[in-house]
């Protein structure tokens, strides 16, 4: 099988906070294995030698992601692969990647991965907006142009049962039949991130947390701000924020300035330390090695969060707020509603060993079928 990747990288400067990248670094050698035959089209090469790629030039902005899919070149790019399947982890670009297939009079079938969600819903069952995808009016376009791309998609991949129930009640909403179309499969988790929790020490009455999620608006970094201050006074606890993105571009800045905002706040919290791993992978994991559990991100309606699998497969006891897949995965007993509840369980973790010790294996084995191979077997199940 000719597969060709075509992989959006949001912040080339920035690979180890781009969740798509460290998806194709980990599967496309898995596929390889497989006996796969990979192109991978992006600003930067992912995976192993046996990989291919192919160069293409990074969007300035997430919207020139959507809207602008660069038809000439996707025409020459697959006329020059000629792929059996191609992989669009832009959902918005599948039409564009259709016409370019007619256009190029090659006959491959697409599979869209679903990687990130423009919506949600609530308990309710009301659909909301992405508000990181709604500058000016523009998340409804972009839920149009999501309903599009699944429509002109012979595979949809997902990574969750929570996402997968908000994909089709959205495409049920927007007119569009998914079939038979829809398949969940799990991103891989990072293999340079796995600890055998055997080696974990419970801690003795204080605990360090980490939050290493990114810091937008969006993601409830005020909310977790909010958390942040309370536990550091009033529970036997210190925490890690990290700096996932660096010196972002002026153009990201000037779209949303949440991400410096909400840093300087959180640099300047008593308790609270600010870490970067400067891109570095091996640092990320020695980031992750020191603390004792990590805090989910309070983005409302989460599908998938690859921060917390990364905290869960070192072995670290993972808390957050029950919303999305969130409440889907993490175990109840780490789920709060509100900050009392979120105090009780980490001052539990700091005091209570056989507690710790029991989540931090269970946080690891709800990692254990991520493993690549695990997966890319899944995901070609589902593609073909």
């Amino acid at each position: 099988m000719r597969v060709l990747y075509l992989l959006n990288v949001s912040n080339s400067s920035q690979l180890t906070a781009d969740s798509g990248f460290t998806f194709a670094d980990m599967l496309a050698p898995a596929l390889a294995d497989a006996g796969v035959e990979v192109t991978v089209a992006s600003p930067v090469p992912a995976g192993d030698a046996r990989v291919h790629f192919a160069p293409t030039i990074s969007p300035s902005t997430k919207y020139r992601a959507r809207f602008d899919p660069g038809m000439d070149a996707l025409v020459t790019l697959i006329r020059d692969q000629r792929p059996e399947v191609v992989v669009a982890n832009q959902i918005e670009a599948a039409p564009a990647i259709r016409a370019a297939l007619l256009e190029a009079g090659v006959d491959a079938r697409i599979a869209g991965y679903c990687h990130y969600l423009p919506f949600s819903f609530t308990d309710t069952g009301d659909l909301e907006l992405d508000p990181a995808l709604n500058d000016r009016g523009l998340g409804h376009s972009v839920l149009l142009a999501f309903a599009a791309g699944l429509a002109a998609c012979d595979r949809i991949l997902v990574h969750s049962s929570t996402a997968a129930s908000w994909t089709a009640a959205a495409a049920a909403r927007t007119g569009v039949d998914l079939g038979d179309k829809l398949h969940i499969v799990p991103a891989p988790r990072d293999v340079r991130l796995v600890r055998d929790p055997a080696d974990i020490t419970p801690p003795e009455g204080r605990v360090t947390g980490i939050y290493n999620h990114r810091l937008y608006r969006h993601y409830g970094t005020a909310r977790f701000t909010q958390l942040a201050r309370r536990l550091v006074a009033d529970a036997p606890v210190r925490l890690t924020v990290m700096d996932l993105f660096g010196t972002r571009s002026p153009e990201r800045i000037r779209l949303d300035p949440s991400p410096e905002r909400h840093l300087e706040e959180l640099a300047t919290t008593d308790g609270v330390t600010i870490a970067s791993d400067r891109g570095d992978r091996i640092r990320y994991r020695n980031l992750l090695a020191g603390p004792h559990f990590g805090i989910a991100p309070f983005r409302p309606g989460c599908p998938w969060s690859m921060s917390v699998i990364d905290c869960q497969a070192m072995g670290l006891p993972v808390i957050g707020p029950r919303t999305g897949w969130l409440a889907e995965h993490i175990d109840n007993e780490l789920l709060f509603d509100t900050d009392d509840q979120a105090v009780q369980i980490v001052e539990r973790l700091a005091k209570d060993a056989e507690f710790y010790l029991v989540h931090a294996k269970r946080a690891h084995a709800s990692t254990t079928d991520l493993a690549p191979a695990t997966v890319a077997a899944r995901y070609l199940e589902a593609i073909r």
